[in-house]
């Protein structure tokens, strides 16, 4: 078994792909951050709080295990300044896609990386435009699982994709994880990346 060049603080599937796909070989250490947002907090903000406190929260958890950088990731759907996070039902989650159905809105990643007394961070947005959803198709979505725990109710890298006319700017950061930030801070923190062993 390879050995581990660093933690990530995140139960996300896409992101764990999304670091396999740069050749990383990482842990998982699964940590708790409260993901409400502040009174007035910009959505740039808040994604890069939570990053920031996902990666902490990582390092201070490791104290009885390898200390090796902990990275944590957050991304957030923006539609007119409100931040839309993940769906608290069927009715929320169908209530979000008919609000982006036919709009342009942005989606903001942030990524950081902690070791010891070090905290190093990055903020990406971009913007995603959909086609019209009608109600019939809002639902049938809904009925296929995916939009249950995504910002937004949406998953871009899934059946989601047949919604997005446009986007404009980082399509991994919309997935979860903005890959190039990501690659500069790991290599800040002597992390390597593209290791042919990982599959």
């Amino acid at each position: 078994m390879l050995k581990s060049d660093l933690y990530l603080a995140s139960a996300s599937p896409r992101r764990r792909e999304l670091l396999r796909q740069i050749g990383v070989n990482f842990s998982l250490l699964t940590v708790e951050v409260d993901e409400t947002p502040a009174a007035n907090e910009v959505p740039s903000d808040y994604v890069e709080r939570l990053a920031r406190s996902k990666a902490c929260a990582g390092w201070l958890k490791s104290r009885s295990q390898e200390r090796l950088p902990v990275l944590g990731a957050d991304t957030t759907v923006v539609l007119n300044g409100q931040i839309m996070g993940k769906p608290s039902g069927r009715s929320e989650a169908i209530a979000m896609l008919q609000r982006l159905s036919g709009n342009e809105h942005s989606v903001y990643s942030a990524v950081a990386l902690a070791y010891q007394d070090r905290v190093e961070s990055r903020v990406v947005s971009s913007r995603v435009s959909f086609c019209v959803l009608s109600l019939e198709e809002c639902e049938e979505y809904w009925s296929t699982g995916e939009p249950v725990d995504k910002a937004g109710s949406y998953a871009i890298q899934g059946y989601a994709a047949v919604f997005v006319s446009k986007i404009e700017g980082s399509y991994s950061s919309v997935v979860g994880l903005p890959l190039m930030e990501t690659a500069t801070l790991l290599k800040d923190f002597e992390v390597p990346i593209w290791d042919r062993n990982i599959v």
